[in-house]
């Protein structure tokens, strides 16, 4: 069964196309942090959700915004980057997004995901359990 759920930031804002035959897809880069030690290390995943039927939580969305992507990994892919370095881009199909009860907004002011974030399934709790950073990330970090 392949089957895969990921906690992370939207590292920009989601982008919208459209297939020959008019499908919609939608990409989200989502930034997964992993603490190992003293050390954070931040893994990119390349999330696609194809039709509308994510519209209504997608158009909440922004660079900087907590996201869970409930879905199947797809065949990560090899590109050069920039400096001429084979990486792997890994990738995953969403079938359901909702927000991340972990963590707060990275943006202006802290201000929530959208108005309606909460008849979306956000929790309403006093405090996060998880503190994320005040940065933004730039597009030279997203690494596709």
């Amino acid at each position: 069964m392949n089957h895969t759920i990921i906690a992370g930031h939207l590292g920009r804002d989601p982008e919208v196309r459209f297939t020959s035959n008019g499908t919609k897809v939608t990409t989200l880069v989502v930034a997964c942090n992993q603490r190992k030690g003293q050390k954070e290390e931040t893994m990119w995943v390349r999330v696609t959700v194809w039709g509308d039927n994510l519209d209504h939580m997608i158009q909440h969305l922004k660079k900087g915004s907590p996201v869970l992507a409930m879905g199947s990994w797809a065949k990560p892919e090899i590109y050069t980057d920039k400096e001429g370095k084979s990486q792997v881009s890994v990738n995953m199909t969403a079938t359901s997004l909702s927000f991340s009860p972990f963590g707060k907004p990275k943006g202006a002011g802290g201000e929530e995901a959208g108005t309606n974030a909460r008849s979306y399934g956000k929790p309403n709790a006093a405090e996060d359990s998880f503190k994320a950073e005040d940065d933004i990330f730039s597009e030279e970090e997203i690494p596709f």
